[in-house]
């Protein structure tokens, strides 16, 4: 299949900060629309964490199949890469059965990866990752994080301290190749090659968002969430610098459990870090050309009617290009 007939195929991101009703909506679409739903949140790949992610119910993705939910334990790492990856081959299928692949998150860096390319970098290598983890277990995330602002400091700028799943991948690549992170990623591969509908579902008012959002978490609460985090702290091979437990909400509560912070204040931290998340989901959103904006203060059907008229305007002008 070549550039131009790729181009042709469409490909729908619906995209906005946490706690804006995505979910749902893109599962009521799957109702209406020839569409086969991927996440693109990376706290949802994650087994037996499910209410701290307000990932959707059982139910519901027995009725809604997602890609990409529930597809690693909470001791393993998942990159960039392999989403990349994994992503293009489910879009390939998804297109091969004639339906049309809805990505749907708040994972915006997912989204940008995607559309930008990505570059090209070594394989995983289990040797150098086992050592490093080794590293990390008898020094420290910062001892890692030191050892790459040495190698690689331009990475180490764009790199959070606590962000270890990159600060491992970043010392992995130069462990591998011998070359650095910021050497290699000057290289892309091809663009997405497909035809994208973008959708952001924003807030009209930061002050509902905000007010949602801890509406939310105590509702969390009151389902089990504290017993959620306890069962995955009693496992032996979890730890809070692991990517699944530095998820907002899950290393706070680690941390309740640590008795670095009391009740009140892991709440407070879990509030306001999902605050400071939402207004960087936001920030990346502003960067994006070609936006559907959709108010997730609207009615659902009033949304609905929304992506549909898009949509179905792009499958119009894509069948009348085909036809020329």
């Amino acid at each position: 299949m070549n550039g131009h007939e790729l181009k042709d195929k469409l490909v729908i991101f619906l995209m906005g900060p946490t706690c804006c009703g995505k979910s749902l909506l893109s599962m009521r679409l799957k109702e209406i629309l020839p569409v086969e739903l991927i996440s693109v949140d990376s706290a949802l790949i994650y087994r037996d964490m499910n209410i701290g992610t307000a990932k959707p119910s059982d139910f519901e993705l027995l009725k809604y199949t997602h890609f990409l939910v529930n597809i690693k334990d909470p001791s393993e790492f998942y990159s960039v890469g392999e989403f990349y990856s994994d992503v293009i081959k489910i879009i390939k299928y998804i297109h091969s059965i004639n339906r049309i692949p809805l990505l749907v998150g708040g994972t915006m860096f997912y989204f940008k990866v995607l559309v930008n390319g990505l570059s090209i970098l070594p394989s995983s290598n289990n040797k150098i990752r086992t050592y490093l983890l080794m590293l990390l277990k008898k020094k420290s995330s910062s001892f890692l994080f030191n050892k790459l602002k040495f190698i690689d400091p331009i990475s180490s700028k764009r790199i959070h301290p606590n962000d270890i799943q990159r600060i491992l991948r970043a010392l992995e690549v130069f462990f591998i190749s011998g070359k650095t992170l910021t050497q290699l990623t000057k290289f892309k591969k091809k663009f997405f090659p497909y035809n994208i509908i973008k959708f952001a579902l924003i807030p009209e008012n930061k002050v509902v968002l905000f007010n949602n959002i801890q509406v939310r978490f105590r509702k969390m609460l009151s389902f089990g969430f504290e017993d959620e985090v306890k069962n995955l702290f009693d496992r032996r091979n979890l730890n809070k610098n692991l990517p699944s437990i530095r998820c907002i909400g899950y290393r706070q509560m680690w941390d309740y459990f640590d008795n670095i912070l009391s009740y009140d204040e892991m709440i407070c931290e879990v509030i306001r870090a999902t605050k400071r998340l939402a207004k960087s989901q936001l920030t990346w959103l502003k960067s994006w050309s070609d936006l559907n904006i959709l108010y997730s203060n609207e009615e659902l059907p009033v949304l609905i009617s929304k992506v549909v008229d898009v949509v179905n305007m792009s499958i119009f002008r894509n069948k009348c290009n085909i036809n020329r």
